[in-house]
């Protein structure tokens, strides 16, 4: 079996930035007890260690003890909680990856210049919790262009569309289009999906077109994880998202002679390396 590694699988920039704050944090000598706001990233293999090495995981920002540091997730969180933050009585690290943030202020400048928000994204992901934060009451979220289509747009609405910075470029491309034949005037498209998940989807494109089968390793909770995986799937190459290699012990895959293998964005290079020698030892 020959395999064909990603070059751009594991840790992106926002991803990386994240960590080695918290990891300042960790080694500064203060004794004080550190937080994390929900999950800093999707991958309960990371999120593991730094339970092991002392740091907290809060839901809520009442969970907070007075006196301690808290880390603002890479996602993001809603502006109400960042406000929330600042009375609490804790030191506040701002890990929200760059081009989250772009984006928040981005969607914030259109809303406030009174446009309503089309946005691509999974309803229920905290990223797109924060980003929904910046958009006004009347932003609506649709996952596929589908739910758009079936979503009524009202006349003297100025709308804008904008994604979740993990979402598919291509459907994108495809939402816009549809919008511009719905609405006469267009629509003013905001540019929010990452390069990074741009370069990882072309890529894992690739990787289908050169394979017979594709891993995919990272979260399950991972968006971009699951997104790669999606990307390869609609190419017709057959799959499997794993977080670990344990997820492929009793999996036959001895009839693909040429596999693929990438890892989403938050993904640690360890586990990559662990997946790609099991996969060369078969």
């Amino acid at each position: 079996m020959q395999i064909v590694r990603a070059h751009l699988a594991g840790f992106c920039m926002g991803v990386g930035l994240a960590l080695k704050k918290l990891d300042a944090l960790l080694t500064d000598g203060d004794k004080r007890p550190t937080f994390m706001l929900g999950p800093i990233i999707h991958n309960p293999q990371v999120l593991e260690a730094y339970a092991r090495r002392g740091v907290g995981l809060v839901k809520t920002i009442e969970e907070l003890p007075p006196g301690s540091r808290v880390v603002i997730r890479a996602h993001g969180i809603p502006r109400q909680d960042e406000l929330a933050l600042a009375v609490h009585g804790v030191e506040v690290v701002d890990a929200t990856c760059p081009k989250v943030k772009r984006a928040q202020l981005l969607i914030a400048e259109q809303a406030d210049a009174g446009g309503s928000l089309l946005l691509f994204g999974e309803d229920d992901h905290p990223e797109v919790r924060g980003l929904l934060s910046y958009a006004g009451p009347d932003a609506f979220v649709f996952e596929s262009p589908e739910e758009l289509a079936a979503h009524e747009l009202l006349p003297g609405v100025e709308y804008f569309l904008a994604a979740q910075t993990t979402q598919d470029r291509q459907g994108f491309r495809q939402i816009q289009a549809d919008l511009s034949v719905r609405l006469p005037a267009g629509v003013k498209a905001l540019e929010t999906i990452c390069d990074a998940t741009r370069l990882r989807q072309e890529e894992a494109i690739r990787l289908a077109g050169e394979t017979d089968c594709a891993i995919v390793v990272g979260g399950k909770a991972s968006g971009n994880t699951r997104r790669l995986s999606q990307v390869i799937e609609a190419s017709g190459t057959p799959t499997v998202l794993v977080e670990t290699v344990d997820d492929l012990r009793g999996i036959d895959l001895t009839e693909y002679k040429r596999m693929g293998l990438t890892a989403g964005a938050s993904t640690p290079k360890s586990i990559i390396d662990e997946i790609e020698a099991f996969l060369q030892a078969m």
